[in-house]
C-alpha cells in the first residue's frame, strides 16, 4: 500500500491552497504524488451532497442528522476510491487529500453534543475504514483557523469566484461548533495541528506551507 496524507480544517482554512503547495513541492522532488479533493462536485456520486448543501433537505445543517449526512460524503469517497485513486494507492502511490473521512468528524460531529461525539467517531471510522474498505490516513494535518478569520477568507473567495456560500458556510454558529469538534477530534486521534493565525493575523501561505511540508517529510 501507499501513503495517504490528509489536509483537514474548517471551511476557509486554506486546505486547497496548502494541498496544492504540498503537491508542487513533492512533485519537484520526483515523488509523483496524486492530489484528490472532496466532495467531487463534478461527479454523479456527489448528487446527495449537492442537494444537502444546497438546502434541499432543509435550510440548516442540523436539518439532516450527523449519521445520514455522513453517508452522503462517504459514498462519494467510496466511488472516488473505486473509480480514481484506489489502484494508484494500492500500488504504492502517495496520495494527498484535500478533505477526507476526517471532514465528517469535523462537520457532522459538530451536530452532536460532546457526550455523543465519541460514539459517532467510532461509528464513522468503522463505517468508512472497515465496512467500506477505505484506507486510513498515515497523517492528518489540521489547519487550525479561528472562525472570524475563516469567514473573512470565505468572503474573499466568494467575491473572487462570484459564488455564494452553502448552508454550512453561511451559518456562523455551525462553523464555531465545527471548530470545537475539529479540536476534539484532533486531540483524540493525534492529528498534527498547525495554528494558522498569530496575534490575530493569518500567517503567510509560505510560512504555513513550511510547517506542513516538515510534518509530511517526517513520515516519508
Amino acid at each position: 500500500m501507499g501513503k495517504l496524507i490528509v489536509l483537514e480544517g474548517t471551511d476557509g482554512s486554506g486546505k486547497a491552497t496548502q494541498c496544492q503547495a504540498l503537491f508542487e513541492a513533492l512533485s519537484k522532488e520526483g515523488l509523483s504524488p496524486r492530489k484528490i479533493e472532496f466532495p467531487r462536485y463534478s461527479e454523479r456520486s456527489s448528487a446527495l451532497i449537492q442537494m444537502y448543501l444546497g438546502g434541499e433537505f432543509g435550510s440548516q445543517p442540523t436539518d439532516v442528522n450527523a449519521y445520514a449526512a455522513s453517508t452522503f460524503f462517504s459514498v462519494d469517497r467510496y466511488a472516488s476510491y473505486k473509480q480514481d485513486w484506489g489502484k494508484f494507492y494500492e500500488d504504492g502511490g502517495l496520495v494527498l487529500a484535500d478533505r477526507y473521512t476526517t471532514s465528517n468528524a469535523v462537520h457532522q460531529g459538530s451536530k452532536l453534543p460532546p457526550a455523543e461525539q465519541e460514539a459517532y467517531f467510532r461509528w464513522l471510522f468503522d463505517f468508512e475504514y472497515r465496512l467500506l474498505g477505505l484506507p486510513e490516513p498515515d497523517l492528518v494535518i489540521y489547519l487550525d483557523v479561528p472562525v472570524d478569520q475563516t469567514e473573512k477568507n470565505m468572503l474573499h473567495r466568494q467575491a473572487d469566484t462570484n459564488t455564494s456560500g452553502d448552508i454550512h458556510e453561511t451559518n456562523t454558529e455551525y462553523l464555531r461548533a465545527c471548530r470545537l469538534a475539529a479540536g476534539t477530534a484532533a486531540d483524540r486521534f493525534g492529528w498534527r495541528r498547525i495554528p494558522c493565525v498569530e496575534n490575530g493575523v493569518m500567517r503567510s501561505i509560505e510560512d504555513i506551507h513550511k510547517e506542513v511540508y516538515s510534518a509530511v517529510k517526517e513520515i516519508l
